[in-house]
């Protein structure tokens, strides 16, 4: 009995001390964001074969809502906050949308024998003024430590200042590589990487390889002292909330998750097209 106990305590210590990815796979890749409530179900199964074939042995995922959690929480204002009770359904109804997509993240994972788990950012997750503050994060260290997946989400969550409001995905990445120590992060977005303008409406826009923090805080700095739009099509917004985990050295890779192949090659640390961020 002593020599099974050694053997299982063995078996986790070596699992806590393997690399740690971070995978976000964003909302525009798994879901048509054009028609509410509607997966890209092919996409889905694509990038669980990925995730499958290139066999990580720590990954936390993230995904996000696209055309599931988006419609709703705009059209009930929950990242306002609680400000009228009409307000409780659309909450209510965000929450369950996410469960819906999030369910078929893990379905696909399971069907190609990834040990996925999905856990409720809303069950784990208080946030105050829109950022968190209480993180509840024992079940998600015994879930990796045992050899699970979690499998989370951007989520309506309650929110001791506003009430309630949404968790970004991009946030939760930040802060789950940050307090778990993750060796990487890789977006899995609709365009190959940062670019120099917005790659869907500009043909003459460049892709951005390697930037360092320094050089993308000068860039956020000088879109908004321009009072522009954000020329690179959103994709500063996002990395704006990953600033946290890249200064605390955590290389951040972005890929084209809609291209066969890429998210793969990431998980591998395969060379791909890509923009990578790094602090120095």
């Amino acid at each position: 009995m002593l020599l099974e106990e050694l053997r299982t305590e063995l078996k986790l210590k070596s699992r806590a001390e393997a690399k740690l990815m971070v995978l976000k796979l964003g909302g525009s890749v798994i879901t048509d964001k054009g028609k509410p409530m509607t997966p890209n179900l092919d996409a889905i199964q694509r990038l669980a074969k990925e995730i499958a074939d290139a066999n990580v042995e720590r990954l936390i995922i993230v995904h996000g809502g696209g055309s599931f959690g988006h419609p709703l929480a705009k059209q009930y204002k929950i990242k306002e906050g609680y400000e009228d009770p009409s307000q409780i359904e659309g909450f209510s109804k965000t929450h369950q949308a996410m469960l819906e997509l999030n369910k078929l993240v893990v379905d696909a994972l399971i069907r190609h024998n990834i040990a996925a788990f999905s856990v409720s950012p809303s069950s784990c997750i208080v946030t105050k003024a829109r950022r968190i503050q209480i993180f509840y994060n024992s079940t998600l260290i015994q879930l990796l430590d045992i050899g699970f997946v979690p499998v989370l989400f951007g989520d309506a969550v309650l929110d001791n200042n506003i009430g309630f409001t949404i968790l970004s995905g991009d946030q939760l990445v930040a802060t789950l590589a940050t307090k778990f120590k993750a060796n990487k992060i890789i977006i899995g977005a609709d365009v190959d990487g940062l670019h120099t303008a917005d790659p869907k409406t500009d043909d003459s826009a460049q892709l951005i390889p390697h930037i360092t923090l320094q050089e993308l805080k000068t860039l956020l700095h000088n879109i908004e002292k321009a009072k522009v739009t954000d020329v690179t099509g959103g994709m500063l917004g996002k990395i704006l909330e990953l600033i946290p985990a890249i200064d605390a050295d955590i290389p951040t890779i972005i890929v084209n998750a809609a291209e066969e192949c890429n998210v793969y090659k990431a998980l591998r640390e395969e060379k791909v097209v890509s923009t990578l961020i790094e602090k120095e």
